[in-house]
């Protein structure tokens, strides 16, 4: 089936394996599991370790130490951007939990670079952080700029379709034409 589209199957980068051990493609870890509460399996799609660490190194390098000559408020619309541009790849998945997770790590790397930066001779206490970084409980915010993180993007995740999903051998409706 390949052969004549001038394709071929590479063997170091194929392997069979069944669908509750799991495997990666394009990003996603794609695995049976059971439904907790019931005995029903299901396939979930998820974010990979690898593509979760990938965007943690991310967020790592733009909260590096070296980046601290940066304005708050560009540094938070790039990661803004950066984090929302990945949930919005992974929005397809059962990846509400993981968008959660990458959160709290830029959260904390972002408050981290926050409290070094501004700390000058004296260190930045966390009441002193909310009360000057913080505008609604402990989202962070500078001139006017929010930081949302992966968690703004929704998740949709697909449905089972049925028959509505279009196959060859769907019969189409016979089209009428009317003559003048």
């Amino acid at each position: 089936m390949l052969a004549p589209l001038g394709l071929r199957l590479a063997p170091e980068k194929t392997r069979v394996v069944h669908v509750d051990e799991g495997f990666d493609f394009l990003g996603f870890t794609i695995r049976r599991r059971r439904k907790r509460g019931t005995n029903k399996y299901y396939v979930y799609t998820t974010p990979s370790r690898k593509a979760i660490q990938k965007v943690k190194d991310k967020v790592k390098a733009k909260t590096y130490r070296s980046t601290r000559h940066q304005d708050l408020d560009e540094l938070i619309t790039s990661l803004n951007r950066s984090l929302r541009g990945w949930a919005n790849y992974f929005r397809h998945g059962v990846s509400k939990a993981v968008f959660s997770a990458v959160d709290s790590h830029a959260w904390l790397r972002l408050m981290r670079w926050i409290r070094d930066k501004y700390a000058g001779k004296n260190r930045l206490g966390m009441p002193q952080f909310r009360r000057r970084f913080c505008d609604q409980g402990w989202r962070i915010a500078h001139n006017g700029v929010v930081f949302t993180g992966a968690s703004s993007v929704s998740v949709s995740r697909y449905r089972y379709r049925g028959n509505t999903i279009a196959t060859p051998w769907t019969p189409t409706p016979a089209t009428t034409t009317t003559g003048s």
